[in-house]
């Protein structure tokens, strides 16, 4: 079974592209600690991958610093490098991401002035444009 659970802060902000075939992909770097047997804590630093909607809500709603749970799976593909030799890479493919903690100053900051109710769904359209 390859099956992978994260916990850390995204460590660069999400790079959202698409591809030929119109899919979103988004790619983000996520730190998570580590400690070691003598109580040292080290980081290390995943490659994330999200595809599709779930691309599109990271390059939404994740910054750097934020902390969130990745679960998903291992990939390990390998590529030729311009100078002709064999590279591997070894990547976190997302399958769900959880926010987690609280949002960095930065996005804090920005809805200070908002009352509770403001971020509590969205407004409802006319009576003439509900599609039932």
């Amino acid at each position: 079974m390859n099956k992978i659970i994260l916990t850390g802060h995204v460590a660069t902000e999400p790079e959202v592209r698409y591809t030929q075939t119109e899919k979103t992909i988004a790619l983000f770097r996520l730190a998570v600690n580590r400690r070691t047997h003598d109580k040292q804590e080290h980081a290390d630093f995943f490659t994330v991958i999200a595809w599709q909607k779930l691309a599109e809500i990271c390059g939404n709603n994740l910054t750097k610093g934020r902390q969130i749970l990745v679960e998903g799976f291992l990939q390990v593909r390998s590529y030729d490098a311009d100078d002709g030799t064999k590279r591997y890479s070894t990547e976190v493919v997302a399958q769900s991401i959880e926010f987690m903690g609280k949002k960095p100053e930065t996005l804090a900051n920005n809805t200070d002035n908002a009352s509770p109710a403001d971020s509590f769904g969205s407004e409802l359209p006319p009576d003439e444009e509900i599609p039932f």
